[in-house]
């Protein structure tokens, strides 16, 4: 999925985090709906955000359809509860069959579990959340497995897909980008700590840490066809 400027973004939760996220998406040109259950946080969101903010529970059926939620391209669910959380983005993911979404945790002892509920972009730190949302996910998955140094460098796990470019290549053969760092290779179960002479095939799922910059261009790196 590639995500352009006439993204449309659909974020559940009014507060804080839920408002800077809304804010920066609507500098950068994207289609913001926000989804907030306080009717006095509505009236100051929809005062002070060019958005269309629905009044309404995001753990409800039909508040989620109110806000388009079928024609999203990103759901992110940002409350304060991680129950609801994780509630909405199940609805999201299998009622209105959004490819992406992103779901807050606020106690980061819930991570694990929202993930294996189905939640793969689980998250704690707020400084990724924005970056999660601009991820360019075409052939390749690619999630962020941590934050590193304030949101300026990540850990990423990247599945090389089928008939990737790199396919059979040894690692010191491929040109990777300044600071981003492979670290290790899961393959068919068996971990590999890889070295020079280490080949990447198609379906191994690499983990490597780089820096905001270099991010993208490590995927495209590993992804091409």
């Amino acid at each position: 999925m590639r995500l352009s400027n006439n993204m449309k973004i659909v974020i559940v939760g009014g507060g804080k985090l839920g408002y800077h996220l809304a804010q920066t998406m609507l500098e950068r040109d994207y289609e913001v709906e926000l989804i907030e259950k306080n009717k006095l946080k509505c009236m100051h969101l929809a005062d002070v955000l060019d958005v269309e903010v629905i009044c309404g529970d995001g753990t409800e059926i039909k508040v989620l359809a109110d806000a388009n939620t079928h024609k999203a391209d990103c759901f992110i669910a940002v409350t304060g509860r991680d129950q609801d959380n994780l509630v909405a983005s199940q609805l999201a993911k299998k009622r209105f069959q959004v490819k992406k979404v992103i779901t807050r945790a606020n106690n980061p002892r819930n991570l694990e579990a929202l993930r294996k509920l189905g939640m793969e972009n689980a998250v704690s730190s707020t400084e990724i959340i924005t970056r999660m949302i601009e991820q360019e996910v075409e052939s390749a998955e690619m999630r962020l497995l941590a934050s590193l140094n304030k949101g300026k460098a990540a850990i990423c796990e990247i599945v090389v897909p089928k008939d990737a470019k790199i396919n059979g290549a040894s690692l010191k053969d491929i040109e990777l980008p300044h600071s981003s760092l492979i670290i290790s290779i899961l393959r068919d179960e068996n971990l590999i700590i890889p070295q020079g002479d280490t080949q990447i095939y198609s379906g191994d799922e690499v983990v490597a840490v780089c820096d905001g910059h270099s991010q993208k261009r490590l995927m495209k790196i590993l992804s091409e066809k």
